[in-house]
């Protein structure tokens, strides 16, 4: 297991934007930090009020946007436009080719948000999006499956090998959950802070689990825990 510490991530600011990059992403660039199996960015996002990036391209990768405070509008080439707020999530199969952009019409708050890139199972297709909302009180104290290849069980369906799902823990309060045999896991804190079998983590860490492991999370502070798991095929080497 590797315990991937907050502080050593990627950094970004400007005066609209400030970002931490779980893996390399745009100018920081680190070797040892490409991807772990289908996952290939997780950036949390700070978007200041009226600040947001302007129309732009992605092609073959599938893109979900996790916001955990204020409001995010999107606007695509296949003609969607929604607002997504805490307890949506957003899916873009970028395929063969898709623009969007993404803006925070507050004029005082900032949008804080997870956006998450996962490596498609098939290029080419043609570019899709969806967005469902799951209440948030449906994942307290267990975990929730938001994504999933076959969309089963309500989730989004994606074009990649991925599972994720997402949990909010109070004080005190714990959850088990066993990883599939011949799978990876990767456990990202959103907020607050975790208890990981025996290993505290704190906001915007993460754990690699490349092994076979069963899990148990445990919430190991004075405030609310929330956190992100992804259920992934054997990392690539």
């Amino acid at each position: 297991m590797e315990h991937i510490h907050a502080d050593s991530r990627g950094a970004f600011k400007n005066e609209w934007l400030e970002s931490r990059h779980s893996f390399s992403f745009s100018e920081y660039h680190d070797p040892a930090r490409m991807n772990f199996s289908s996952l290939r960015v997780i950036n949390e996002d700070w978007v200041a009020a009226k600040g947001g990036f302007p129309m732009h391209g992605h092609r073959d990768m599938e893109i979900v946007t996790y916001v955990m405070e204020g409001a995010l509008s999107h606007k695509d080439s296949l003609g969607n436009g929604s607002a997504i707020r805490p307890g949506d999530v957003q899916r873009m199969s970028a395929g063969r080719g898709i623009l969007h952009s993404e803006f925070n019409h507050s004029e005082t708050e900032a949008v804080h948000l997870l956006q998450i890139w996962l490596l498609p199972t098939v290029t080419g297709i043609h570019p899709g999006y969806a967005q469902v909302h799951f209440p948030l009180e449906q994942r307290c104290g267990r975990l929730q499956l938001l994504v999933s290849p076959d969309g089963r069980d309500g989730s989004l369906s994606i074009n990649t090998d991925t599972c994720l799902y997402a949990s909010i823990l109070a004080a005190g309060e714990t959850t088990h959950w066993v990883k599939p045999d011949k799978r990876a896991v990767y456990v990202h804190v959103a907020r607050g802070s975790l208890i990981l079998n025996g290993m505290t983590l704190q906001a915007g860490d993460a754990l690699a689990i490349p092994e076979a492991t069963p899990l148990e999370l445990a919430f190991s502070s004075d405030s609310t825990a929330e956190f992100l798991v992804f259920d992934l095929p054997i990392a690539r080497e």
